[in-house]
C-alpha cells in the first residue's frame, strides 16, 4: 500500500549543519529572507537542529527587514539625518548572521539577540 506522502528520511547531522550555515549567510550572499523560508518549508520535520536554525534565521531576517524599512522611512522623513541608522541595521544583520553561521558550524543552538518571533 502506497503512502500519500512519501517518507522523507531525517538529514544527517553534517547536512543539517551545512544547511544551517548557508541559510544564516543568505543575506551576505544576496538571498535575504528567502533562503531561510525555502529551507524551513522544504526540510520541515527532517531535523530539529536545521528547523530551529531556519526559524531563527527567518525571524531575524524579517525583523531586520522591518527595521530597515523603519530606518529608510525615518531617513526620508528627516531628510537624511537618520541615514546612518540604515547603515547600522545592515551592519547589524551581517555581523549577527556571521556569528550565527559560526555557531551553527560548531553545532550550537543559536538564538539571535533582539529578535521578534514571527514564526515559532
Amino acid at each position: 500500500m502506497s503512502q500519500p506522502y512519501p517518507f522523507k528520511p531525517p538529514l544527517r547531522p553534517e547536512d543539517e549543519r551545512t544547511w544551517s550555515i548557508l541559510l544564516h549567510l543568505s543575506p551576505v550572499i544576496g538571498f535575504g529572507l528567502w533562503a531561510p523560508l525555502v529551507v524551513w518549508l522544504v526540510f520541515k520535520g527532517r531535523g530539529p537542529f536545521l528547523e530551529h536554525h531556519a526559524k531563527e534565521a527567518l525571524n531575524f531576517h524579517i525583523t531586520m527587514l522591518v527595521a530597515a524599512l523603519v530606518a529608510v522611512a525615518g531617513a526620508a522623513v528627516t531628510f537624511g539625518i537618520l541615514t546612518p541608522l540604515v547603515v547600522i541595521v545592515v551592519v547589524w544583520e551581517i555581523v549577527f548572521a556571521i556569528i550565527a553561521a559560526v555557531a551553527a558550524s560548531r553545532g550550537e543552538w543559536y538564538r539571535y539577540p533582539a529578535n521578534l518571533r514571527f514564526v515559532s
